[in-house]
């Protein structure tokens, strides 16, 4: 899987799939649920770089003291909304804000694509940021999306 980074603006950021085919329901549905899934962490501030104690602390981590005071006083790192993701040909694609979320999220998400091609479906690129030619965006680079306030 190439995988490619465009002009990034993370509160207003499009990333792009490219399957090596018209992807499946099935594979449709995997694709969403891993960019659902990542959104979801990322809205519950999971990828917080100030805060990763077990992550630095390193292969040992029996009797660990975790650091209650060093998580609670790391900045917030939220992601803000999602749009819905769209298919297109062998093309698919989501906006997003990122908000405040580290760069971790972005190889987080990377990570989980590069295993989920390799285990379910082709995914020939992956591109995070800026425009894609086979497909423009929305000319307000930003899709209708369902705000907290309007959920059920």
């Amino acid at each position: 899987m190439k995988i490619q980074f465009r002009e990034f603006d993370p509160f207003n950021v499009w990333i792009w799939v490219e399957f090596s085919n018209n992807p499946s329901e099935m594979e449709k549905q995997y694709v969403e649920e891993a960019f659902s899934s990542w959104f979801y962490l990322g809205k519950l501030g999971a990828f917080n770089a100030e805060n990763l104690q077990v992550q630095d602390v390193g292969l040992e981590i029996s009797y660990m003291d975790y650091d209650e005071d060093q998580a609670d006083n790391s900045m917030v790192a939220l992601m803000h909304n999602m749009g819905e993701f769209e298919f297109e040909s062998n093309w698919g694609r989501c906006w997003f804000d990122l908000g405040t979320s580290d760069a971790i999220a972005l190889d987080i998400l990377i990570n989980t694509l590069r295993e989920l091609g390799r285990d379910f479906l082709t995914i020939e690129q992956l591109i995070i940021g800026g425009e894609n030619e086979d497909w423009r965006v929305p000319g307000s680079n930003q899709p209708d999306f369902i705000g907290d306030n309007e959920r059920n």
